[in-house]
């Protein structure tokens, strides 16, 4: 696969102190790409760099070979998917993702069945009418990903767009996602603190902390050859504590319904 998104020597300065140090990496086309590590680690700004919402200090971006650098977020092609959804509550799922087709040129011509086509892929039709409050969580962050997807963008950045479900929605979520991927064929570059989650999703993790790249890697080299102690503590340990207390949890509960079957 081609590169779809490089980046060189990407450096970012925040009242003269360097958050971002001298990055390089690249997105295959098609690739599911997770950056992950903890918070303030400088992935929301990778984010930001990348949709075209912070110009860098430093570095060059491109994108199918393309110098993007410096170029507007409305002319990089990019959709980006945010944690708090975003949505215009007094407008219906459709309306939603109708609304920005109405101010792009291209797309403006057909936009109420190119939305309803949307709407119907991502399993959302029975609510196209429904206004967002009436909607879950999960629905709400799908209505989100509908509305990215109506615009067609060549790649698909997500800002932790879980962190505000409960834990059987992001279980549902992740493998909609997964799904969405593959059935749009989209680039992703999904942001997140969650080794659990990266791990599910990714065909490859960039991990990072206080601005530096650790690794970048497949979910199974990480785990069978990590780089260094913090890939090693951050990931793998933190997998592994989670992998104990679910093994925990799911002994208590056999051992609680065997006492109640007992009495």
């Amino acid at each position: 696969m081609a590169d779809k998104l490089e980046v060189k020597d990407l450096v970012q300065v925040f009242n003269k102190q360097e958050v971002l140090h001298h990055l390089h990496f690249s997105v295959k086309d098609g690739e599911f790409l997770s950056i992950l590590g903890p918070s303030g680690c400088g992935k929301t700004t990778i984010l930001r760099i990348l949709i075209g919402l912070l110009i860098p200090t430093g570095g060059t971006i491109l994108k199918d070979g393309t110098d993007i650098t410096t170029l507007p977020a409305s002319k990089r092609n990019m959709g980006i998917v945010f944690q708090n959804y975003a949505l215009f509550q007094n407008m219906t799922v459709l309306g939603n993702v109708e609304y920005a087709l109405k101010f792009n040129r291209e797309l403006r011509e057909g936009s109420r069945k190119r939305a309803e086509n949307i709407v119907e892929q991502v399993g959302l039709s029975e609510h196209s009418n429904k206004k967002p409050y009436k909607l879950s969580g999960g629905q709400q962050q799908r209505v989100a990903i509908a509305r990215t997807l109506a615009m067609n963008p060549e790649i698909i950045l997500f800002d932790e767009p879980m962190s505000a479900l409960d834990a059987a929605t992001r279980l549902l979520l992740r493998d909609e996602i997964k799904e969405i991927q593959k059935k749009f064929r989209s680039t992703m570059i999904y942001i997140t603190h969650d080794q659990e989650e990266a791990f599910t999703l990714s065909d490859r993790i960039m991990v990072m902390d206080h601005g530096v790249i650790h690794q970048i890697d497949t979910p199974e080299n990480i785990i069978k050859n990590p780089a260094n102690d913090f890939v090693r503590d951050f990931v793998i340990a933190n997998l592994q504590r989670k992998i104990d207390s679910l093994a925990k949890y799911i002994d208590t509960a056999e051992s609680e319904s065997v006492q109640q079957r007992g009495t």
